[in-house]
């Protein structure tokens, strides 16, 4: 039934991708996590959505540049081992991991929560735990039942938000279903302005947008299973801008326009909310469904990105080899039942602190998400110095504005870290990121077996080792 020697199929086709991109920025983060970036900034969200999407689109284009170069199932794991040296694989391969189950811990409270809409008596925890199950046993099926799956999952919640927006300013312009609401784009100025907590509240909010665009990074582990990374993995990079403007902008404009930024609450999804305070009942209703597949299309994406990458990590020897075992369908599946058995501490969470764990478990997964976008930054910044002229006219997808656009996108996700350190509810993602940081250094270096990266992007099996210091070129 299993096998050691297998590979990953590579089943993804172009549209695939497309779409595990997108769902994998349209989840969480946006229809739950959104309440607490508008509660942190009012208004001025929205231009912190903007700022902080074109900091993750140069990230994802830099991803971009090495896995259309060298598509790998290990991802920025193996380019961080390559170009960086193996710890620093060792510990991003791992914090990826890390942050996938963090996220997932996420998505499957805030399913928690959705369902409380319907069933408000029944403990949050029971559908944590089935949740788990059902997911868990989607991701057993080869990848491109996984592709088509996620295909449609992703196509529904882009459905409904351009349903919703449309719908949001047919309020707006024909004042339907106002029902007594304060209704207009003078909310966004009207109720203490476009920054109603001043420059601090604008700069806080960064906490928890960035989390917003956790996953995207998917788009490079998904070039190891994809049939044509050289075509998909740009379409689907390229997009980014859009979805930025028109799923975060656009739809959270919408949201603040047709009810007072104040009145936006954590208690759901401020989607909810807002069509049930409009009394538009069955709208309500209609959107519960879309934001809970979101949720099962966030967590399906999440558990297949931390098989492929764990996967990765045990070919170059920093995981145990027990996780390379494939399916005949070329899925890894030692891995989905490991990321099943960590998600059962959602189900224990859930149960010992239902009111505050997703906030923490969000501000958690913020330090992984943006340590691991650092980590994809230096690494292509190392790839590059390490190219001869000549090598770099010819990459098939190079990465714009170099090299300033990568200087000034490190600094501000180093200034995203910082950030967390000044909120109570966030402070403990660094905490637990430094104590998580010098475990993986510990056990590296008392277990870890560097091993010479495989070659590629450039480089041949007689070059030095990638952890040695390259030379600047050009």
């Amino acid at each position: 039934m299993t096998t050691d020697t297998a590979t990953l199929s590579r089943g993804l086709k172009s549209r695939h991708i497309r779409f595990i991109a997108l769902g994998s920025a349209i989840g969480t983060g946006l229809f739950y996590g959104s309440s607490e970036s508008i509660k942190a900034a009012g208004p001025a969200v929205l231009l912190a959505y903007l700022i902080g999407g074109a900091a993750v689109f140069l990230v994802l284009r830099s991803l971009g540049e090495m896995a259309v170069s060298d598509p790998c199932a290990g991802s920025f794991g193996e380019y961080a081992t390559k170009y960086l040296g193996p710890l620093a694989g060792f510990a991003t391969g791992w914090t990826y991991a890390f942050e996938l189950v963090i996220v997932c811990l996420a998505d499957v409270t805030a399913f928690g929560v959705y369902m409380g809409f319907w069933f408000p008596d029944v403990p949050r925890w029971i559908w944590v735990l089935a949740v788990v199950v059902v997911v868990g046993a989607m991701n057993l099926f080869s990848v491109k039942v996984f592709g088509e799956l996620e295909f449609w999952l992703a196509l529904v919640k882009i459905v409904a938000i351009i349903a919703m927006i449309i719908a949001g300013l047919a309020i707006l312009v024909l004042g339907l279903y106002s029902g007594g609401a304060h209704v207009g784009v003078s909310n966004l100025w009207s109720n203490g302005g476009f920054f109603p907590h001043g420059a601090q509240g604008f700069i806080l909010s960064f906490a928890v947008v960035m989390f917003a665009f956790g996953g995207t990074e998917i788009i490079g582990v998904t070039a190891g299973e994809a049939q044509d990374p050289e075509k998909a993995i740009p379409s689907a990079v390229d997009t980014i801008p859009l979805r930025i403007v028109l799923f975060y902008v656009l739809t959270l404009a919408v949201i603040m326009s047709l009810n007072p930024w104040q009145h936006v609450d954590a208690a759901g999804s401020p989607f909810v909310q807002i069509f049930v305070g409009l009394g538009v009942k069955s709208a309500a209703t209609v959107l519960n469904v879309v934001v809970i597949i979101a949720a099962l299309s966030a967590i399906n994406s999440d558990i297949f990105a931390a098989g492929r990458i764990m996967y990765g990590m045990a070919e170059r020897g920093q995981a145990p080899g027990v996780m390379r075992r494939l399916s005949r369908g070329g899925v890894p599946w030692m891995t989905v039942v490991i990321m099943m058995g960590a998600l059962l501490l959602g189900v224990l969470l859930n149960y010992l602190m239902p009111e505050n764990v997703f906030l923490v478990i969000a501000s958690i997964a913020t330090f992984a998400t943006v340590w691991v976008w650092l980590m994809i930054l230096l690494a292509q910044v190392a790839a590059r110095r390490r190219m001869s002229p000549q090598e770099t006219a010819a990459l098939k997808y190079p990465a714009p504005f170099w090299p300033y656009g990568q200087i000034v996108t490190i600094a501000f996700m180093a200034g995203v870290l910082v950030l967390l350190a000044f909120s109570g509810s966030t402070r403990i993602a660094l905490v637990v990121g430094a104590v998580w940081l010098a475990f993986l250094s510990g056990v590296y270096y008392l277990r870890g077996r560097p091993r010479t990266p495989r070659p590629g992007l450039g480089e041949d099996p007689g070059q030095a080792p990638a952890h040695t210091v390259p030379a600047v070129r050009g």
